[in-house]
């Protein structure tokens, strides 16, 4: 086959195939799958499979590299995903395996470029933005979930305060579903996102027991931020005391929490309910 030589990772590749699970640049991919660190000092991170990364094709994501297993994939496919020549490595099956994050990936590996998560760069197509807000979530699956209600809702935006993971982690990938790639985000602290909401009139809405009202008798139909927080500790005060309202979910069994992701689930349609319904 033949070579050509170019820069990725910083580091210079002489080859379109790789064959050995030692090769120094296949070393360097599983430090930036394996370390949140790597991923922020190459500014780089990895998707695996055809439908996140088609995700991510279409919200112009920019793509460093394509590794494939050909026996899964083939380069016309490939090229047919990204309709533009991208670098592109051959890899062997033991190489695949070692490189992929799970099992079903459909050969197919993508080193990819990452976005500035900040709030400047938010922009909203209406003046009644709903807005999901996350804050200090430790668990990467819980991230994932709140993303794909997030999708699933059509909210404006979701905004990651205190964030305890990077959003390129490879179970907040997974388990979002490509959900990453689909979502508004932005990052920040918490008080750095209480006075953007601030200075853009969105009503917060704090998902805790203390001083709340019931979720369903709020009015959701002006710019509108719910805020979650861990089923642990639940939100911090700051959230508790700058909120327009504070809301609970009415429980009727054992226990006085649910899953995050639930719980957000639970107030963003309500929200929906009350936007889309039509007198």
């Amino acid at each position: 086959m033949n070579t050509k030589q170019y820069l990725t990772l910083g580091i210079f590749v002489l080859m379109k195939e790789i064959t050995s699970i030692h090769n120094t640049y296949i070393k360097s991919l599983l430090k930036l799958q394996e370390k949140a660190r790597e991923r922020r000092k190459t500014g780089t991170f990895i998707i695996e499979g055809k439908r996140e990364i088609s995700l991510a094709v279409a919200a112009n994501y920019q793509f460093d590299t394509i590794l494939y297993y050909p026996d899964l994939i083939s380069e016309q496919e490939i090229l047919h995903l990204f309709n533009e020549n991208v670098n592109r490595i051959e890899i062997s099956k033991e190489v695949y395996q070692k490189v992929a994050y799970r099992d079903s990936t459909e050969g197919i590996i993508a080193v990819t470029k990452a976005k500035d998560f900040s709030l400047k760069n938010i922009q909203f197509k209406n003046d009644k933005p709903l807005i999901l807000i996350a804050e200090s979530i430790e668990k990467p699956g819980n991230i994932g979930a709140l993303l794909r209600t997030a999708d699933a809702a059509n909210v404006d935006a979701v905004f990651i305060a205190d964030a305890k993971s990077d959003i390129y982690n490879s179970n907040i990938i997974r388990s979002s579903v490509g959900c990453v790639f689909t979502n508004n985000i932005a990052v920040a602290t918490s008080q750095d996102i209480i006075t953007f909401l601030q200075e853009n009139n969105v009503n917060i809405y704090a998902a805790t027991l203390q001083n709340s009202n019931e979720y369903h008798k709020v009015n959701y139909k002006n710019a509108s931020a719910i805020v979650v927080g861990t089923e642990a500790t639940g939100l911090s005060e700051i959230w508790r005391e700058e909120a327009t309202q504070n809301i609970n979910i009415p429980m009727q069994g054992k226990i006085d929490s649910m899953n995050v992701s639930v719980a957000a689930a639970i107030v963003i349609f309500e929200a929906k309910r009350q936007r889309d319904f039509k007198l």
